[in-house]
């Protein structure tokens, strides 16, 4: 009996226990925030990209084409090719007259800049500019 409560008594060794269970802890927590913060970024890249374009498209000598190319090529040079795969533009009918919208359909980044695609679609407008 007395050799059982002299080893649940005793804590050497729990140091390092407790050091790698904290230490997995914060990582996890450190790489969460790190990964949070990357898929803002390619958020905030994409969409970015998306107003560009619009504007682009949007002044009188350029057609959709241009503008959709226009994401196209600052999306795949800012985050990578594979988030530039899903662009569409068209003119829309607003309340402050005709206007050219960009969508962009991307993967969210969920490990790294893998993630599951078409999960995050961006949308971005600008006014047709006429020559009259």
């Amino acid at each position: 009996m007395r050799s059982i409560r002299s080893f649940t008594d005793d804590e050497a060794g729990s140091s390092p226990v407790e050091f790698v269970l904290v230490g997995v802890l914060l990582t996890v927590l450190t790489l969460a925030v790190l990964q949070f913060g990357l898929a803002v970024y390619v958020r905030n890249v994409v969409h970015d990209a998306a107003v560009e374009g619009a504007f682009h498209a949007a002044l009188a000598d350029t057609s959709l084409a241009d503008g959709t190319e226009r994401t196209a090529v600052i999306v795949s040079r800012a985050v990578g090719a594979e988030y530039a795969s899903d662009i569409a533009a068209r003119e829309v009918d607003a309340a402050a007259g005709r206007q050219v919208e960009i969508t962009v359909r991307a993967a969210l980044p969920l490990l790294g800049l893998l993630g599951i695609p078409r999960t995050m679609e961006v949308s971005a407008r600008a006014p047709v500019e006429t020559l009259e």
